[in-house]
């Protein structure tokens, strides 16, 4: 078989320029559009995974800044319960204060009314029983009052014990000043001199002596020297009334007060005829 070298040639030729071609036109723009294809997807999967990441750090600061908003919330809500408290212990605090700064002022007021309707209702009993007893006094044994007080209180200087004796007459001895004579009512000049003859018996010394009227005082008689004193009046028959009252207008601020505690009356000793003290 003989080979026609001019035709393979040919197909050669045909051949290469059929590769050439097919390079050219073919393989290289598939090439082109592959690479750009990958390009393509490559920048694609790079924006997912930049957006992926954006996301993901949004997602951290959301979550980030809700925890902040949740510890925030928190420490509100904490710090109003807190101030609430506060306020509400403030305002139950200033309740109680003027709670008890309404009752105190009652309660003084009461007290206060005690003290007036007392002292009146006192004053009151003073003038009946003087009266009273100046009646009686003047219808049974023709002697006034005064002069009974006056007969009572010399009687009660000469009876003085041996120690209170003693000091008195050392009182009236180192007094500069004349001793007092104090009474509720105007002594006559008989009295006066009684109590003066009374006074020099009793102290075995002459007392320079000085008489005052007291308007203020009860029915009585009242020997003042140096600090020393001697009296005598029915002051003490009054006690007991006083007491008595007390008692009635304490009962009646515990009903119309509540108080934390009730106020105890104050018991004063069984009234005596007389008082006498030794010093003063």
């Amino acid at each position: 078989m003989l080979i026609d070298w001019f035709t393979v040639g040919a197909q050669i030729v045909n051949f290469l320029i059929l590769v050439w071609l097919l390079q050219h036109f073919l393989y290289r723009p598939i090439l082109n559009a592959i690479d750009a294809r990958e390009k393509r997807i490559a920048a694609e999967i790079a924006d997912a995974d930049a957006k992926k990441a954006d996301a993901d750090t949004e997602r951290t600061d959301f979550e980030k800044k809700n925890q902040a908003f949740d510890q925030q919330r928190t420490a509100l809500l904490s710090k109003a319960t807190d101030e609430a408290k506060a306020e509400r212990d403030r305002l139950i605090d200033q309740a109680k204060k003027d709670t008890e700064t309404l009752r105190s002022s009652e309660t003084d007021a009461l007290h206060a009314d005690q003290s007036r309707i007392g002292s009146e209702i006192t004053r009151l009993a003073e003038r009946e029983v003087f009266a009273i007893a100046r009646k009686t006094l003047t219808d049974l044994a023709a002697i006034s009052l005064e002069e009974r007080v006056v007969e009572v209180f010399t009687r009660r200087l000469r009876e003085l014990d041996p120690k209170a004796r003693e000091s008195i007459s050392d009182a009236v001895r180192n007094s500069p000043q004349p001793a007092l004579i104090r009474s509720a009512f105007d002594l006559p000049d008989s009295q006066k001199a009684a109590i003066q003859i009374a006074l020099n018996e009793t102290f075995s010394t002459v007392v320079p002596i000085q008489f005052e009227d007291s308007l203020d005082g009860i029915c009585g008689i009242e020997f003042i020297a140096n600090g020393q004193k001697v009296a005598w009046s029915i002051s003490s028959y009054l006690t007991d009334l006083s007491n008595k009252i007390s008692d009635l207008v304490d009962a009646q601020s515990a009903q119309t007060v509540t108080a934390s505690s009730k106020p105890e009356s104050a018991k004063a000793p069984e009234p005596e005829p007389a008082n006498l003290v030794g010093a003063k």
